[in-house]
């Protein structure tokens, strides 16, 4: 195996052959993170990429990700380093268990978090993210049920912000939603000077605590912006990395030590050169699935 200051040389110099451009969620691996032209929530940087002149992207972080890049790039290859990276919360729900959903509540407004599949995006009115589903959930009609997948948490958020009732799909994920207020108040009282962010993924009672509740890039920049020095951060560990490297004059405490994605974890040096060496694991959308996905993430655009 390379030492790693010669596997980065390597995959910058395969980065350059293969015209890519790397993308790096928020809860990858440090390395992973140091190396990506671009690091940020899952859509954001579906977005950025599909702005470059980029005929490569390689996106480390989960299939779905990856398949919303395929959407919004459909001219450049997508490659996704370990095709075992998952999502548990977008298996929650598919495309066939959502149109029976459908049938049963008598064709209701479907609004997907971005956290699912081409395929249930394309059964899907429109899209969210974490960052904007409250704006999406207030645009919908008030004389249509809306139904809300996959994760309950997020969409019981957005049902006390917005004061709309819907219907939620029982997913969670599995990282936000194992945070427990038992725990949080064991890090405040740990540290008692801090402030609470957490993510809107997290449980009613979680949220509750919180001093301020935002997705990964907005407690990013609530933290960059605050002049407090301290926080607690409820969300997976990788966002530390960030917040210490962005604000290095700060401190930041995890929720819980438990707040690990493995699936994120699974992208390391040596399988994103290989990615790049061989072109491979590839993820692409069929064409009738993409134009049906792609409306609902432009419904989404349009309003926010």
């Amino acid at each position: 195996m390379a030492a790693s200051s010669e596997l980065v040389k390597q995959i910058l110099e395969l980065k350059r052959k293969r015209k890519a451009v790397l993308l790096s969620h928020y809860y990858q691996r440090p390395e992973i993170q140091d190396l990506a032209d671009f690091v940020g929530d899952s859509l954001e940087l579906s977005r950025q990429a599909e702005n470059t002149d980029a005929e490569v992207i390689v996106f480390c972080g989960v299939h779905f990700m990856a398949e919303s890049a395929a959407i919004l790039s459909p001219d450049k290859l997508v490659l996704l380093p370990d095709a075992d990276a998952g999502c548990p919360m977008a298996d929650m729900v598919n495309a066939a268990s959502l149109r029976e959903e459908k049938a049963r509540l008598n064709n209701p407004v479907v609004v997907s978090y971005v956290n699912t599949s081409a395929e249930v995006k394309a059964e899907s009115d429109i899209c969210c993210t974490s960052a904007n589903v409250i704006r999406v959930v207030s645009s919908l009609p008030r004389d249509r049920e809306i139904l809300f997948v996959p994760d309950q948490n997020l969409g019981r958020f957005a049902e006390q912000r917005t004061g709309r009732k819907m219907s939620l799909w029982p997913g969670f994920c599995c990282i936000h939603d194992q945070l427990t207020a038992d725990e949080v108040q064991k890090a405040k009282a740990a540290h008692p000077g801090a402030l609470l962010v957490v993510h809107p993924e997290c449980r009613s009672e979680v949220i509750a605590l919180a001093d301020h509740v935002a997705s990964t890039s907005g407690m990013l920049r609530y933290a960059c912006a605050s002049p407090a020095r301290e926080f607690i951060v409820g969300t997976e560990e990788g966002l530390l990395h960030q917040l210490s490297k962005q604000c290095p004059d700060k401190a930041f405490y995890t929720a819980s030590n438990g707040l690990v994605c493995r699936s994120m974890k699974l992208t390391t040096l040596e399988k994103l050169a290989l990615a790049l060496e061989t072109l491979e694991p590839r993820v692409s959308v069929e064409t009738r699935i993409r134009e049906r996905a792609i409306l609902a993430l432009e419904r989404m655009l349009a309003i926010v």
